[in-house]
């Protein structure tokens, strides 16, 4: 009876062991085009919190490159930023990925990486955007990316911890205090 007893706690035990330790969903299995050429695979990382940021050149919060770069410089030994241009909001990202490409580096000096142009809404979403909003696959949150510039945290472990609206800006307290 007592080994049975045993048992019981034992299994019991290993049971919440187990589904307490579980890790959440990272990440770090995603790999997209980068805008500068090749790929960039978030394994890389790995140890670093993630900002990943939907931009735009002809939006009114396109000035947020500037402290984007400016939080990208400031942190860079924990943080990376990552941009994702996207069209998806009033046709405020029409250019080529080139034209993309010469619009940062030139206008805001932006050296952090960047993805080749993608969808972050609708129908035709790229899979980071599917994972980054749906509670189900990311395990944290359900989110709606509603404009440019919205911003994802994700820990160093690629965990998400947190989503900005647009109108958060990168150099605010609300990110830079959870860096």
């Amino acid at each position: 009876m007592k080994r049975l007893l045993f048992a019981a706690i034992a299994l019991l035990f290993l049971s919440f062991t187990v589904k307490t330790s579980t890790k959440l969903p990272s990440v770090h299995q995603f790999k997209i085009e980068g805008l500068e050429g090749g790929t960039i695979d978030f394994k890389k990382y790995k140890g670093k919190k993630i900002l990943i940021v939907n931009t735009a050149s002809k939006c009114g919060y396109t000035p947020q490159y500037e402290e984007l770069q400016a939080l990208y410089e400031k942190y860079k030994d924990k943080l990376v930023v990552i941009g994702v241009p996207a069209n998806n909001f009033g046709g405020q990202e029409p250019g080529t990925n080139a034209e993309i490409k010469a619009f940062c580096s030139g206008t805001y000096k932006v050296t952090f990486p960047m993805t080749t142009k993608v969808s972050v809404k609708g129908d035709d979403m790229c899979e980071l955007y599917q994972w980054l909003t749906n509670k189900a696959k990311n395990g944290v949150l359900d989110a709606e990316v509603k404009w440019n510039f919205n911003k994802f945290l994700l820990n160093e472990n690629g965990e998400l911890i947190a989503y900005f609206p647009s109108k958060v800006k990168p150099m605010s307290e609300e990110i830079t205090g959870k860096l």
